[in-house]
């Protein structure tokens, strides 16, 4: 949490230094501040920090690719003749235990077009997606457990 407030100030210390805050200052700062924090001594912390950005970049990343592919098959599905949807409630094993974590992980669920989170089991053990077009749900519940649940818990672990 200290190198996210540390980062947090020299990124608006940089657009400070520029004299407007835009967003190439901003991006600057982003940068500048991520190469500091990384290469500081490794008892602050820091590598951590650089590995933790790098992976929740990666995690923005790999949602925007499958929000793309999502809204790609959902509007084949929508605009086809026939209309062959297969509908399913599945149910994802959890195996992050932080409500942030769970929150996050029941969101990207549900902005990614196509699937919906229902519910969140009382003892957190599991969540109740529902998907527009599941022919395979093992595959379809293996997608987000390998998928979003394991980058979350990459990029959040303590």
């Amino acid at each position: 949490m200290k190198a996210a407030l540390a980062h947090l100030a020299i990124i608006l210390a940089a657009a400070a230094f520029s004299g407007l805050p835009t967003g190439l200052s901003l991006l600057i700062g982003f940068v500048v501040g991520a190469i500091v924090l990384t290469l500081l001594p490794r008892g602050s912390g820091s590598l951590r920090y650089g590995v933790r950005l790098w992976r929740i970049g990666k995690l923005i990343l790999v949602f925007l690719k499958e929000f793309a592919l999502s809204v790609w098959r959902v509007t084949r599905l929508v605009t086809s003749p026939t209309m062959r949807f297969r509908p399913g409630l599945l149910t994802v094993p959890l195996t992050l235990t932080r409500d942030a974590e769970i929150t996050l992980l029941a969101n990207l669920i549900t902005l990614t077009p196509g699937t919906l989170t229902v519910d969140v089991a009382e003892d957190r053990s599991y969540l109740l997606v529902h998907a527009v077009d599941a022919p395979d749900p093992d595959a379809t519940r293996d997608d987000i457990v390998n998928g979003f649940q394991r980058l979350i818990k990459e990029a959040f672990e303590p």
